[in-house]
């Protein structure tokens, strides 16, 4: 299944053609995803509690993952989506690509941040207060 988690889709066929949303679960098994404020589906709830308020609720059903297409942040376009071998702290890593050639998986782009950051800035070395001061009282007997 090319559709993940958080990824931001397009709706090709149904009564929701035409639609965005961005993709609140999915279920690689029966090869479905829900889309935000796609299919929307009434359901009648029951209170259970006296407290509780009975009513109908409407809520996003699932569709079918190969009713759906990726849309590219870079190219804003919607497109297939092709895997690729990216090396990435000395291993190769699959991640999903555009045919803009986008990295489409968000996980990958922020360890690329993330190692960028840590290549660029060595983090200053701690010292404990006993030992500076004593390396300081140090210096004075020398002095």
């Amino acid at each position: 299944m090319n559709v993940k988690l958080n990824d931001t889709v397009v709706v090709m066929t149904g009564k929701d053609a035409g639609k965005t949303g961005k993709v609140v679960s999915t279920s690689p098994k029966a090869n479905r995803v829900t889309v935000q404020g796609v299919n929307l589906q009434k359901k009648h709830k029951k209170a259970r509690k006296a407290t509780d308020v009975s009513g109908i609720v409407e809520r996003e059903g699932a569709i079918d993952a190969s009713n759906v297409m990726v849309i590219c942040d870079k190219c804003g376009k919607a497109t297939r989506v092709k895997h690729s071998f990216v090396e990435v702290d000395g291993k190769m890593k699959k991640v999903r690509v555009c045919k803009c050639g986008a990295v489409l998986d968000k996980t990958y782009k922020k360890q690329t941040k993330a190692a960028a950051a840590k290549t660029e800035e060595a983090p200053k070395k701690r010292t404990r207060k006993r030992t500076a001061k004593a390396e300081a009282a140090a210096e004075e007997k020398k002095d």
